[in-house]
């Protein structure tokens, strides 16, 4: 059975409601959050899933709850699939940034994969981490594997397994909240055969703005 990969980006918060720099900062989900991981789980709970994988984060471990006790089954959480660290931007707005940390903003919107927030990650190293999560259950795993991360994370290993420009994941790639994103394994390689998916759950949660 080839492995097919199922990206879940977490549900609501706070931060994805405003557009601030949410990395290393913890926020839970919002009740709306809460109500796009009951009905992922609600609407994912028949596929034959064969393992799980999750960043260990507050919000990306409540968007798979759901789901995990529905089928039974246990999180593998892994450091891998955390979200980009922002430093010195964390919890701050765009504006904010732009002001305080104007060389930075720049090079990091031009060129992220060698361009760091201030004190944070680049795409490459993001890259390189998350990899090794996929690495370890490209060799352990077949099947449907769900992997729950965050929007910069799984835009940018979506990049890198489709051979796109880990400095474009901005420009190339969209995954709104609670959206799924499957991508499958065969002979020739990754193949993007879903991005950024909402339509599992009710049309008031799909259309909230946000980023």
């Amino acid at each position: 059975m080839s492995l097919k990969l199922h990206f879940l980006r977490h549900g609501e918060t706070p931060y994805s409601q405003t557009g601030g720099y949410c990395g290393e900062i913890d926020p839970d989900l919002t009740p709306e959050g809460h109500q796009m991981a009951a009905a992922f789980g609600k609407a994912y709970q028949d596929v034959d899933w064969n393992a799980v994988y999750v960043s260990p984060m507050k919000r990306t471990i409540a968007t798979a709850k759901p789901l995990c006790e529905a089928i039974g089954m246990e999180m593998q959480l892994r450091d891998g699939l955390k979200e980009i660290r922002y430093g010195k931007w964390e919890g701050k707005t765009p504006e904010e940034v732009q002001a305080a940390f104007p060389d930075d903003y720049v090079n990091w919107l031009t060129e992220p994969a060698w361009n760091p927030p201030t004190g944070g990650e680049t795409s490459v190293q993001i890259a390189s981490r998350a990899s090794l999560v996929i690495a370890e259950i490209e060799a352990n795993c077949s099947g449907n594997v769900l992997v729950v991360s965050h929007k910069a994370t799984i835009r940018i290993l979506l990049c890198s397994l489709l051979g796109i420009d880990l400095g474009r994941y901005r420009d190339r790639i969209s995954v709104l909240a609670a959206s799924i994103s499957v991508v499958k394994f065969d002979v020739h390689g990754p193949m993007l055969e879903v991005l950024g998916d909402r339509f599992y759950m009710d049309k008031t949660l799909r259309d909230r703005p946000g980023t």
